[in-house]
């Protein structure tokens, strides 16, 4: 059976790049990535979940079109996006003589590739790299607009540069073998462009979700072009997240604070933070005034149907109190001038970025989820 190709640019210039979206990309790798190359290597970091999953598929795609493959494969989770791995993996493409010329290739997740493409960003002052990811939630949002970092105790992606990729493959077929949790913590991120900026893909997801969940691999393709596009949109008008492109952060706030607060552990994922953090902000923008009290509803109920974390309660373990959440969520890369910026909405589609939140308005809806 043929499914479609669909093709996103994101358009920066000089340093435009295509995400291209489909089924059985992975086999033909060689030929996507061959005109990029100097040379016919490649340097391949992942991860062991992906590497037992997927790597002799990605290399005999490469072979296909005559690329050689070395790689290196680093402990699968979020523990990995660390000074360590980040240390052994620059290390190992400095022992690979990776050059400038040459493309680093990061085949996994959202850690590995905010981990690879921090080290790509730091080799050699800049070498180039390619996004192949192999989860939903890296597909739709991390492997998309150049952010890549590595966590401190501090807290989440502190430590990291914009640093374009030269491609992103996303191949939905990989998506196949991802466990129900981790493809549901990856539409975390899918429902929040709905959430954000387009009431018509909310609408969609609404009635086609379900199928997305089944393995419709149509769907699961539009779903995956609708998010690239709108990601795409963004960066295009605010790289470095100086205004709209903080946009892309609704659920964020909160959703990094309770990541912090467990432990950046399975406890609970980081697309499972953000829709918890999108139930969250429109709560909070419903007390505020901003959007209707149907709008929290309408999100919550989404989100049950899909069988996904909604509530404070749906986290194992303990939790700290409203004020040890509120003091986490100051440690956010958006806070500027000691003023934490929030993601609000006026409605499903139309959120917006503020700093005139009050404190005790989200301190009331932590207390009242934590109860």
């Amino acid at each position: 059976m043929t499914y479609p190709h669909e093709t996103v640019q994101v358009a920066l210039g000089d340093r435009s790049y295509d995400i291209e979206i489909g089924h059985g990309l992975l086999g033909a790798a060689g030929a996507r990535i061959s005109p990029l190359l100097s040379r016919p290597r490649v340097a391949v970091v992942t991860d062991e979940t992906v590497a037992e999953l997927h790597l002799d598929t990605l290399r005999d795609g490469l072979a296909a079109a005559g690329v050689e493959m070395d790689h290196l494969t680093l402990p699968a989770g979020e523990a990995t996006k660390c000074w360590r791995y980040l240390s052994e993996t620059v290390e190992w493409l400095l022992a690979k003589k990776i050059e400038r010329g040459d493309i680093v290739v990061a085949f996994g997740g959202g850690v590995i590739g905010d981990l690879v493409g921090f080290a790509a960003a730091i080799l050699r002052r800049g070498v180039r790299f390619v996004q192949i990811p192999t989860s939903l939630l890296a597909q739709v949002d991390s492997s998309v607009g150049g952010k890549t970092a590595i966590n401190s105790p501090h807290g989440k992606n502190l430590i990291g540069a914009f640093h374009q990729p030269s491609l992103v493959l996303a191949d939905v077929a990989v998506l196949g073998t991802l466990t129900k949790r981790d493809f549901l913590a990856g539409y975390g991120e899918v429902v929040k462009y709905g959430l954000l900026g387009d009431a018509s893909f909310f609408d969609w997801l609404e009635v086609n979700a379900p199928d997305l969940d089944e393995g419709d691999v149509a769907k699961r393709i539009e779903a995956v072009r609708w998010s690239c596009q709108m990601k795409a949109d963004i960066v295009a008008r605010d790289e470095t997240e100086q205004g709209d492109r903080a946009l892309l952060n609704l659920g964020h706030t909160f959703g990094h604070a309770l990541e912090a607060a467990t432990g950046y552990s399975d406890r609970l994922l980081h697309g499972e933070g953000v829709a918890i953090g999108c139930a969250l902000a429109f709560e909070v923008s419903s007390r505020l005034g901003l959007c209707s009290q149907e709008d929290p509803s309408r999100v919550r109920a989404h989100l049950k149907a899909m069988g996904m974390k909604t509530d404070l309660r749906d986290i194992d373990g303990d939790l700290p109190d409203a004020d040890g959440l509120m003091a986490l969520m100051g440690q956010d890369k958006k806070v500027q001038q000691g003023t934490l910026n929030y993601i609000m909405a006026r409605g499903i589609g139309e959120a917006f970025v503020t700093s005139e939140v009050d404190p005790d308005t989200v301190r009331n809806v932590l207390q009242d989820a934590l109860a």
